[in-house]
């Protein structure tokens, strides 16, 4: 990396919410363009920047920087420009010149350790004193952390996030614990604040050291998807980690358990330990399933036999018996789960039971877990589907976290309530959905069980069917129309660890052998450049998606991104483009929305109407790029156009490829999957039947066979370490209904 010093003489461009500039340097006689998080700087200041050059396409020459220090003038002259950039509230050119006329080159060192002394200036009385000092500190107070944090391998931008929290403590809290930090800054994680607590000279055997170890244990497992870990690997993961002696692990697991910060569970011989949170959870949800599915539901009292015939008849349908048992078990049940495959008839098993329920004048409620999910739901059903936060009229409370409205003091009113893709929840989202269900309300889960488990901890919907405690309508036949396509015959296949069928005359399901990335990159990039959309007749920008198991790599996310923008929405000079962290968005690009945001409007381009709400999971189009007011405008579902300024862009990222994961709950017309070598965690049988299941005409597979094997035959990944199917089956009924 290089490093050297000039003068700010310029910001183009600035986000005060992370840090993010760009600014014009002088560097001796020449004038270069730097970015990167460099929070507060202002022109004037003289700063010493490290770390690399890049070319960019539309900007040309750029400078990147890692990091960067406030060099403080030293000379009358420097002092003088620095105050008289305005960096200073109620400081000018001419008040600056009077203050360094009195105090010369102490100037700095007064307006910081002996502001008082300003007072002597004729011109600056208290009242004006006031916004002077404030002004200094605010602007130098981050300067001054950052400064103070980067011998520790504190990044600028970690330590604007410790300055928000912190504010001119900010150096001491790191200084005297910075294991605090892991609990109050977003963004700082067990292993950055213990490089930062030895260089501190804090000792290894620390009570705060060691208990954070093992809460970073129990947290690293929750990002893996367990709600829990047997107490050896608790014990053997933070030796590894924090290298002592087993002892001072053993006596904070004690201490942890005292503080009720963990809790410790008995499981056949074995002792398990949770994060407090998680077991809270994972008891109410079992607590409030049992309760559901002991609860009496006699408010509909018909003739299903007569009406479901009846409704046969009418709608010109034939129920298979497991879909009729469904329909019974809709009617009879608190809470029934709805599970199979693909082909199996699930959608007319859902709507059967919707149109029962609405013809004997009960209100029914669909939900999903994203938005995609949600809207798929609405277009095989033709009823309005909502998120399940949505559902629960998601907001916020005044620490910004995320609360629901519809809770166990407000219960959400409907008689009926239908999840789809319940494999997808995660074992939060059902702790906060069931809270809000009234014992009156019947609940239908489905959902496939042998897709991805939730991305959140748990595996949430395989132990509600496993426990069998809920009524579960398991549908396996394969209706013939179904059994004519590939996609639905491999998904079976690779269900049972067979080996799939492909390129078949007359086939939707193909499988290209390519032996390297970039054979394999090249091969896609084909397909999508025309191949396809010739053969098909499909638009290669909408119709076609990508899914990798993996972001990194050369068949992954990122890469493939970069290498289809080139095919699909090359840059052209009429064609506008911005580069947004290292990220280059164009007009036609097509993009994925990654968080939830329930409160963006939306303008319908067509009719002008206007409403929110933009969803996790949702795809759309780059419309319109707004370089003078640093705005893009979002195109999603067909009409309605959203409006992003750059510092909302880290909502969005680039969706020519996106995960298997991201792309649950969603149908494409066709899929293109990279094979090729990854972690093994991630090439997993349940991950290639996920993808395989979302498209909805073809399947084009490339890489290399030995992987594709591989994925078929590692059904070893589910395993999680999940307890609700174990509660749920040995929980009494009688101690939880009074």
């Amino acid at each position: 990396m290089e490093k050297f010093e000039g003068t700010v003489v310029d910001i183009i461009y600035s986000n005060d919410s992370n840090g993010y500039t760009v600014a014009r340097l002088k560097i001796e006689d020449d004038k270069e363009i730097i970015t990167g998080c460099m929070p507060g700087i202002a022109s004037g200041e003289n700063i010493e920047v490290e770390g690399s050059w890049n070319i960019h396409e539309t900007y040309g020459r750029q400078f990147n920087v890692e990091s960067y220090r406030v060099v403080m003038p030293s000379s009358i002259s420097g002092i003088l420009s620095f105050l008289s950039s305005g960096v200073i509230t109620g400081v000018g050119e001419k008040m600056a010149k009077k203050i360094t006329d009195k105090f010369g080159i102490q100037t700095l060192d007064i307006i910081q350790n002996s502001p008082e002394e300003l007072l002597k200036i004729d011109g600056i009385g208290p009242k004006k004193l006031k916004p002077i000092i404030e002004s200094y500190n605010e602007n130098m107070g981050v300067k001054n952390v950052i400064v103070a944090l980067s011998p520790f391998g504190v990044s600028p931008k970690l330590s604007m996030k410790i300055y928000k929290k912190y504010g001119m403590r900010s150096v001491d809290v790191v200084r005297s614990n910075p294991y605090q930090l892991i609990d109050d800054v977003v963004g700082i994680g067990f292993k950055l604040a213990d490089e930062i607590a030895m260089n501190s000279g804090i000792e290894k055997d620390s009570k705060y050291r060691i208990e954070q170890g093992v809460m970073h244990v129990l947290k690293n497992a929750i990002n893996s998807g367990h709600t829990f870990l047997p107490e050896e690997i608790v014990e053997k993961e933070a030796v590894n980690l924090l290298g002592v002696d087993m002892n001072f692990i053993d006596e904070s697991i004690y201490e942890l358990a005292i503080e009720r910060k963990i809790i410790i569970e008995k499981y056949g011989d074995v002792n398990i330990i949770y994060l407090a949170r998680y077991h809270r959870a994972e008891v109410d949800v079992c607590t409030n399933i049992i309760k559901l599915c002991g609860s009496q539901h006699r408010d509909v009292m018909i003739d299903i036999e007569r009406e479901l015939e009846e409704f046969q008849e009418n709608e010109n349908i034939f129920l298979a018996n497991a879909q009729k048992q469904a329909v019974r078990a809709a009617f009879e049940n608190g809470m029934m789960v709805l599970t199979g495959g693909p082909g199996t008839g699930k959608t007319t098993t859902i709507n059967t039971i919707i149109n029962l329920f609405k013809i004997n004048n009960k209100k029914v409620l669909l939900a999903a877990p994203t938005g995609r999910a949600a809207k798929r739901m609405s277009e095989t059903t033709g009823e309005e589907s909502k998120t399940i936060h949505r559902l629960l009229e998601m907001a916020f409370d005044a620490d910004d976290r995320v609360i629901f409205v519809k809770n166990e003091e407000e219960k959400i009113e409907t008689d009926v309530i239908i999840v789809d893709e319940a494999s997808m929840i995660d074992i939060f989202l059902m702790d906060s959905l069931l809270k809000a269900i009234d014992l009156n309300t019947r609940l239908i889960l489905v959902g496939d069980a042998d897709q991805l488990p939730s991305v959140g901890a748990g595996n949430t919907l395989r132990d509600i069917i496993s426990s069998g405690v809920v009524t579960t309508i398991e549908l396996t036949e394969i209706f013939r129309q179904a059994q004519e396509s590939d996609i639905v015959v491999n998904a079976h296949r690779i269900n049972k660890g067979l080996d799939v069928v492909a390129n078949q005359k007359n086939s939707d399901f193909f499988f290209i052998n390519r032996d390297s990335e970039e054979g394999i990159v090249n091969e896609i990039k084909s397909l999508v450049d025309g191949r396809l959309s010739s053969f098909y007749k499909i638009d290669s920008l909408k119709d076609v998606q990508v899914l990798s198991p993996m972001r990194k790599g050369g068949v992954g996310v990122q890469n493939l991104n970069t290498e289809l923008q080139k095919v699909l929405n090359p840059h052209k000079n009429d064609r506008q483009e911005v580069e947004f962290m290292k990220r280059v968005f164009r007009v036609g690009d097509k993009v994925m929305q990654i968080k939830n945001n329930y409160s963006k409007k939306w303008e319908d381009e067509k009719s002008s109407e206007v409403g929110e709400g933009v969803y996790n999971g949702d795809i759309g189009y780059v419309y319109h790029i707004d370089k003078m007011n640093k705005s893009m405008y979002l195109l999603f579902d067909e009409h309605k156009i959203f409006k992003y300024k750059y510092d909302e862009l880290d909502e969005v990222e680039h969706c020519f490829c996106t995960t298997v994961h991201k792309s649950q709950g969603s149908e494409f017309p066709v899929v293109i999957m990279p094979m090729y070598w990854g972690p093994p965690m991630l090439l997993s049988r349940n991950l290639l039947y996920t993808a395989v299941t979302r498209a909805k005409k073809l399947v084009v597979i490339v890489g290399m066979k030995k992987y594709l094997d591989y994925m078929i035959s590692n059904n070893q990944n589910n395993d999680r370490y999940s307890n609700l199917g174990y509660k749920l089956s040995t929980f009494k009924i009688n101690n939880i209904i009074e």
